[in-house]
């Protein structure tokens, strides 16, 4: 169990190559709230002050962020954190691109740091780390005594440097250190392939590139008469919320892509955006248990509109909103101020989606069944427009 916070888009939370989850923007300042409870804790504060036998060795700043975190360890949710002041800084940094990663996304279940997906040919999974993975220690420093984010920020830092991460990989009894040279990660989003008519497109994360490469990729549906498609979000961590909206924009003429219902129970709805191209072949969309965030967001959408065909495991169930605040002093807090909802109003935190088929089939061979069902269903004709 995490000391103190105890542990992030749509995306579940802040990925290590300078992105974050869908939906995590940072904001100055914070509201305020009274009310009996802040009444007893100023009285208890006084009362420590004015009687507390050994009162000159009381450090106030000590306390408040002891506070703080006590706090924020009642609320128990694994994405919200404290900062101090350093920490902050360094996490407004990221926003800049001054800051290197390793290439994956870690969240949190039950109560372990886990990967939730190396990105492809990244640092980290160049260095053997695997989806599942649990993150013991960070340059020798156990995971266990650090939030959530501040778990992040011990990985991230300037890119050329080195981290070394303490990694017990599922099914493995022992774990294993793992060095990993920390790089700013610039590799393609977005592959694409023909296989028998379908198009098989895979979409590792979403960054701000991502739109861009699926209009290549549209344009390679026309040109390679592609009847069918098998959307494969598997390991994908998510990423910016934007992005989400823009590539489900590319299967959805209309209608809502996701809610977000913030802490006085209003519900914003994001609907699909104006694109070039919007196509209406049939679709299959492949999911596992480390699809998070962001592919969560665009698999709830598919799946609520009857667009696709989702199969696979069920899903991460990372469907939070965070934001961060700054105090006075520099420190932050990192909270959770809203859930993703799925067009039908389906929470995604704690939930995730479970798909319209479940499979055992791992790799190429769920790739296969894909293209088995979807011309199985009689889609090689265009009879079955909308399997699912």
């Amino acid at each position: 169990m995490f000391k103190g916070i105890r542990a992030i888009a749509l995306a579940v939370g802040m990925v290590l190559v300078i992105f974050l989850m869908a939906g995590c923007n940072v904001l100055p300042g914070a509201g305020s709230v009274t009310g009996n409870g802040q009444e007893r804790v100023d009285e208890a504060w006084e009362v420590i002050f004015e009687n507390y036998v050994d009162g000159d060795a009381l450090d106030p700043d000590q306390l408040s962020e002891a506070a703080i975190r006590g706090m924020l360890e009642a609320i128990d949710d694994p994405y919200t954190s404290y900062l101090n002041a350093e920490d902050y800084e360094l996490s407004r940094s990221s926003f800049d691109g001054e800051l290197g990663g390793i290439g994956a996304q870690v969240g949190v279940r039950d109560g372990k740091l886990m990967i939730i997906a190396p990105i492809a040919d990244s640092p980290a999974e160049k260095a053997g780390i695997r989806a599942g993975d649990i993150i013991m220690e960070v340059d020798g420093e156990p995971t266990s005594e650090m939030s959530h984010a501040e778990a992040i920020l011990k990985i991230r830092g300037q890119k050329g440097t080195k981290v070394t991460l303490l990694i017990l990989h599922q099914g493995e009894a022992e774990p294993v250190e793992i060095e990993i040279t920390r790089y700013t990660i610039k590799v393609p989003t977005v592959h694409f392939e023909m296989i028998e008519d379908a198009a098989h497109i895979t979409i590792s994360y979403f960054s701000e590139r991502t739109a861009e490469e699926m209009i290549d990729v549209m344009a390679d549906l026309d040109m390679e008469e592609a009847t069918g498609i098998i959307l494969d979000l598997r390991g994908n961590p998510g990423g910016l919320l934007d992005t989400v909206i823009r590539v489900t924009s590319f299967f959805l003429e209309e209608g809502v892509v996701v809610k977000v219902k913030d802490a006085q129970g209003m519900v914003t709805e994001y609907p699909v955006k104006p694109v070039d191209q919007v196509t209406g072949l049939p679709m299959v969309v492949l999911v596992d248990g480390f699809s998070a965030s962001g592919s969560e967001v665009l698999a709830g959408a598919l799946q609520d509109y009857d667009r696709a065909t989702v199969a696979g495991n069920v899903t991460f169930g990372k469907g939070s909103v965070n934001r961060f605040y700054q105090l006075k002093d520099g420190s932050g807090l990192y909270i959770t101020i809203a859930r993703w909802l799925t067009p039908l109003g389906r929470p995604i935190e704690g939930e995730g989606l479970v798909p319209d088929i479940e499979l055992e089939l791992t790799g190429d061979a769920a790739v296969q069944w894909a293209v088995d069902y979807l011309y199985g269903a009689g889609t090689r004709d265009g009879e079955e427009q909308n399997p699912g």
